[in-house]
């Protein structure tokens, strides 16, 4: 088995697609109407074989804007992703370090749904 595709509940589908593709600097996968009423959008992170998708008229997107929390993004280099992520306006908090070689540093999107820039220190270059 392999996750593929992650449902976010959004309240605008334009302003989620606009954060993820624009500020994120997600891959912009599919964004189709198949029937009335119905938009599928979904993006992936550079270097992820796991999507995000959002939209209106199916089930998967009916939950609560703002109700998913803490989806990790993992990265090779807190402190690089996030002054990325800064300078393209994104409001990331500061990067705290757990221990044992993993340090985070957490942001929303504009409904609230948040993420976590995930650096372990065994995983670079070859392994990342």
């Amino acid at each position: 088995m392999k996750l593929e595709l992650v449902p976010l509940p959004v309240a605008d589908v334009d302003r989620a697609k606009a954060f993820y593709v624009e500020k994120l600097g997600f891959h912009l996968d599919v964004d189709v109407t198949p029937a009335g009423g119905v938009r599928v959008v979904q993006v992936t992170p550079p270097g992820s074989g796991c999507s995000v998708g959002f939209g209106t008229g199916l089930e998967a997107y009916a939950g609560e804007p703002g109700s998913v929390r803490a989806l990790h993004l993992v990265v090779e280099d807190v402190d690089v992703a996030r002054t990325e992520l800064v300078a393209r306006g994104v409001d990331v908090g500061p990067v705290t370090d757990v221990g044992g070689g993993v340090r985070y540093a957490g942001f929303a999107d504009p409904d609230g749904n948040t993420l976590e820039l995930q650096e372990m220190a065994w995983r670079r270059s070859e392994t990342f």
